[in-house]
């Protein structure tokens, strides 16, 4: 299932390409029911054997199986859908049938367990974040002006975005002094932020990774103290 997954996806991103999806649109297309109807049958099966369909139908796993299949049927069912900007905004959808893998690999539990356990602290780290790009977007816009290409502060909040995270598209850049200086303390920041995160998430996934390795350890050892 895992190979089926990843070759649908690359037929979906094939399909993306003009020249492939004109030169092999029989061939993609025919995958892609493949796919379509593989998944379908399991979606139903999975349905099918659970004690609460309902509670699966609503769960993360039960939505993402569901999105993995309804663009491709939709498509058809809407009139003229190749020319439709929704259909092809539905065929790209399906791209995110990438999700399905998460169910196929047991240290994903650990991983949403993580996300879960330091969500807080994430979401303070964001928004110290947001505040710092809002400040000083709105300081470079003060400092260099529209005749610099900062013609607004959502302007120098893009800059401050792109500024912070390191990218430097260099689309627009601070030409006066006091702003260049500024610009090279918030790359100094920016790489200084990327550990914040890093930091946060590595030490909550040992703590959950050890606690998921003695849930597992557990049952091996109730059954050998019974054996005794």
């Amino acid at each position: 299932m895992i190979l089926a997954i990843l070759t649908s996806v690359t037929v979906v991103m094939l399909d993306s390409v003009p020249e492939i999806a004109e030169e092999y649109h029989g061939l993609l297309r025919i995958s892609e029911w493949i796919f379509t109807v593989l998944f379908t049958i399991e979606y139903v099966a999975r349905l099918w054997c659970v004690a609460s369909r309902k509670k699966y139908a609503l769960s993360f796993f039960g939505l993402i199986d569901l999105f993995a299949v309804i663009p491709t049927y939709l498509s058809v069912l809407i009139p003229g859908g190749e020319v439709l900007a929704v259909v092809r905004i539905l065929r790209v959808l399906r791209v995110f049938r990438i999700l399905k893998l998460v169910q196929y690999i047991g240290e994903a539990e650990v991983l949403v367990a993580t996300l879960k356990a330091s969500r807080f602290k994430i979401v303070v780290f964001l928004i110290t974040v947001m505040s710092i790009v809002v400040v000083i977007g709105s300081i470079i816009y003060l400092i260099e002006g529209p005749e610099n290409g900062f013609t607004s502060i959502p302007r120098g909040l893009y800059w401050s975005v792109v500024t912070l995270t390191t990218v430097g598209y260099g689309d627009v850049t601070p030409q006066t002094p006091i702003g260049q200086a500024l610009a090279a303390m918030l790359m100094v920041l920016g790489y200084a932020l990327i550990a914040v995160p890093t930091g946060l998430f590595s030490a909550e996934f040992v703590q959950q990774n050890e606690s998921h390795n003695k849930r597992q350890m557990r049952p091996s050892g109730v059954v050998l103290d019974a054996e005794v």
